[in-house]
């Protein structure tokens, strides 16, 4: 069955006298290159970083055993850039390179990709000390000021990816826990990655049109469900952070206001039925207005933007071709994720409320999530009920179903479905770039069906154009 592409190790630090490639051997100290390791017997398959196994044993990949060690995928490709900027060749040629093969079933690659087999193999200690590693690289990187964009992409990318996967795999150990003893379990894992996301937020701040981000995301994950995350927690929390920069703007508001007869009236008359023409304006779509995010809650919604996927199965994909889609499996996994997150752990209820409406869609049919059954109850009490806004920032009004949905959970759903038309790695269909993505979501998402908010749609499409302008300048 195949793995994946790579080297053997001991090819790749060896040089033509079978001396060891002392250049290569530096790389892969410095750069702490993560290593494939395999032994058939045991059925081990596992990445591990290369410097504590050489600090083990400085020569560990050349004893004979059951141990077989490959250099693979990013590390592969990383060993290879800076071999070849350090002396100005790469003297293993793609001739060399093996296909890297097992017969047990339980080694192929899934959507949860080869990394995470190891991080759920993980002791708890041994989790809660990735995430402070995590933590200290996002750390240097705000107190040095970097400005090398590479390095911000990479740790941004890295620790997310690392934040997404420990979160996803201690929620998949204590799914059967009590609740008390599954948020005791879990309490360490929150407290950790609510610092990871209070770090990495700042440094997004700082670098909300760096289009190099996804692109270094895309090289480094191996995992399609907790690549997706990744770019969709990064996405969402750069949004905020743009979406507060333009509303600190009085004109933007204004032009919102100005346009919104001939731009957005007819929209959410369909929505609200109820409510004269006359008076539907962006005071009724916005509860309280459409105002700045306080930061509370961008730190509340960036945690919720992380973990509104972890109820997500490996056999489940994103946007599914026909031949894979499981209606039941994909709506499952939303309460689960909601379930799962307020009952089991201690993150805050907002988080678990995105998770819970990030697929409401407005109620349109093809949306579905855990709240319809609870509003269809409510509406059976309470028959002469009326919802008078479209978009909540706050809890109550969600819960006491005044509003129909959940402002973040609208972001999110228009970062996710963006996400799946633009990503590379879908299998059933090509992927778009963002044009022809955007045109798409406002020609099927808005106009012929009412499943995403067109002002905050406006405001997405504005923030991946201005990156976009930012990259062409650069």
């Amino acid at each position: 069955m195949f793995i994946e592409s790579g080297i053997p190790l001991a090819m790749a630090l060896a040089l033509p006298d079978k001396n060891i490639n002392k250049v290569y051997l530096d790389i892969m100290l410095e750069e702490d290159l993560p290593v494939l390791h395999i032994n058939h017997k045991k059925h081990l398959h596992n990445l591990t970083p290369f410097k504590p196994l050489y600090n083990g044993d400085s020569s560990f990949w050349q004893k004979n055993g059951g141990d077989e060690y490959f250099i693979t995928g990013y590390g592969l490709e990383r060993l290879k850039e800076l071999a070849i900027a350090k002396t100005g060749s790469w003297n293993i040629t793609v001739a060399d390179e093996e296909i890297i093969e097992d017969d047990d079933a339980k080694l192929k690659e899934s959507n949860f990709g080869i990394e995470y087999d190891t991080i759920a193999q993980m002791s708890a200690e041994e989790k809660i000390k990735r995430l402070d590693q995590d933590k200290i690289k996002l750390n240097e990187l705000i107190i040095k000021k970097s400005k090398d964009q590479m390095a911000i992409a990479e740790t941004l990318a890295s620790t997310t990816s690392d934040a997404a996967m420990i979160n996803h795999s201690v929620l998949q150990k204590i799914i059967n826990f009590a609740d008390e003893q599954a948020k005791a379990y879990s309490r360490e894992v929150i407290i950790h990655t609510n610092e990871i996301i209070n770090s990495s937020t700042q440094l997004l701040s700082d670098n909300l049109l760096s289009d190099e981000l996804m692109k270094t995301i895309t090289e480094k994950s191996n995992g399609i469900v907790f690549q997706h995350i990744t770019r969709v927690y990064l996405n969402g929390a750069a949004f905020l952070a743009y979406f507060n920069n333009k509303l600190s703007s009085s004109s933007t508001l204004m032009k919102i206001r100005t346009s919104f007869n001939l731009k957005y009236r007819k929209f959410y008359q369909a929505l609200l039925p109820h409510v004269d023409s006359y008076d539907m304006t962006v005071d009724h779509v916005f509860l309280e207005g459409l105002k700045i995010i306080p930061p509370d809650l961008v730190f509340k919604w960036s945690i919720g933007f992380l973990v509104h996927d972890l109820g997500k199965a490996a056999e489940i994909e994103y946007h599914e071709g026909e031949a894979s889609y499981d209606r039941s499996k994909v709506v499952g996994h939303v309460k689960v994720g909601y379930n799962s997150i307020i009952r089991k752990t201690n993150y805050p209820r907002e988080a678990a409320l995105i998770a819970g409406y990030h697929h409401e869609y407005y109620g349109d049919s093809d949306g579905y999530g855990p709240f319809r059954e609870d509003l269809q109850v409510y509406k059976s009490r309470f028959t002469n009920m009326k919802q008078d806004y479209c978009i909540s920032c706050e809890i109550e009004p969600i819960l006491a179903f005044r509003t129909l949905a959940y402002f973040p959970a609208k972001v999110l759903e228009i970062i996710d479905v963006y996400d799946s038309l633009t990503d590379t790695r879908r299998v059933y269909r090509a992927s778009m770039n963002s044009e022809d993505a955007l045109d798409l979501m406002y020609r099927e998402f808005i106009i012929k069906r009412r499943k995403i908010d067109p002002i905050l749609f406006d405001i997405f499409r504005a923030f991946i154009r201005d990156k976009e302008l930012a990259a062409a300048r650069k």
